[in-house]
This record gives structure tokens, sequence and C-alpha cells, in this order.
């Protein structure tokens, strides 16, 4: 029997910036070159330590698992999103949306399963651009048949851009505007 892992890592995460000759905001004394970056299982912030004469690009998926990493020496720790840079600020919006497309099965799963919090609020009512409406709408779609893919999501229900609400609602998480949860790990 296998038994169940303690601690998950992530796998990859995507580049929202990095500083060639900096300073880790997370440990003490380590420098070099220093990513600034999004896990694209947990959706958190990490800081990373690249290996000397790396080249990166802003938007770029890097591998960060245990074994055989080509480009980043060690996750250094885990950053709040006041803590990051300002062009990792803007960077943001761009890689969630990034994610979202990637993992599309994963966040059409997360729509076809998605329960009500409380008697009053549904967790699809917490994305924006659904409100009551659409959530009722997406209900009663899904009880026909599950979504396939977000494009079938908005063929039948007629909710525009599902990526990009997702995407707003992992920002809002990220920021922490948000109270609770649906995607980002806290």
């Amino acid at each position: 029997m296998e038994r169940a892992q303690t601690r998950k890592y992530e796998e990859y995460a995507y580049v929202l910036d990095f500083v060639t000759r900096g300073k880790s905001t997370t440990v003490k004394g380590r420098d070099g070159i220093i990513v600034t970056a999004l896990g694209e299982e947990r959706l958190t912030i990490l800081e990373l330590l690249a290996m000397p004469n790396s080249t990166f690009e802003i938007g770029e998926r890097v591998y960060i698992g245990k074994e055989g990493r080509t480009k980043i020496l060690s996750v250094l720790g885990r950053l709040e999103y006041a803590q990051i840079s300002s062009s990792a600020q803007s960077e943001l919006a761009a890689v969630v949306e990034k994610i979202v497309n990637q993992n599309e099965q994963r966040f059409v799963d997360y729509l076809n399963n998605a329960q009500p919090l409380t008697p009053r609020i549904h967790a699809l009512e917490l994305i924006p651009g659904i409100g009551k409406t659409y959530m009722k709408t997406m209900l009663a779609e899904r009880e026909k048949r599950k979504f396939t893919d977000l494009k079938d999501l908005q063929a039948r229900v007629g909710l525009k851009e599902p990526a990009k609400q997702i995407a707003k609602r992992i920002i809002e998480e990220i920021t922490g505007e948000t109270r609770m949860n649906l995607f980002v790990r806290r």
C-alpha cells in the first residue's frame, strides 16, 4: 500500500520575472540569477535560484521538480504578491491565462464538479462573470452532459471568454483579494 505523500512539490513553474544579479528575499545570503515564477499546479508565487549562465523568457515554463532540473538550482521559497517586482505583477495576468489554457482540462473538470459552498453561494458564482443566471444555466447544462472544454462551455452557456474569467479569479486569489480560494493553495 502506498503511503500518502505528506508534501506535494511543484513540477513546473512559469517565469514572471528574473534578475541576473539578484539577492534572494526568502533565503538570506543566496544570490545569483533570481527567478520569480508561478507554480503550475498550486498557483503560488515562487522564488527560484537559477543555474549560472541560464537565460529565461517571461512566460517560459521551467522544470522545478526534484530530479533532472536543467535551469533551476533550487526553489528558495514562496513569495507574497506584495513582495514581487512590478514587472512580475504586470506579467501575472498573461501567465495565469497561459496556465489556464495549457491546463484547460483541469479547469473544465473543476467547473463540471464545482459544488455549493453554503446554502446561498455556489463555488461557480465566485468566478468573475458568473452570476446566478449563468450559474443556473451551467448547472442545467452540465446535468445534461459534462462540458468537454471551455469552447463547449462558452457555446452552451454563453459565458464570454471563460479562460479569462477563471484567470481573473486566480489573480484575485493570488493578490489576496478573496476570503476563500478555489484554485490557489494557501
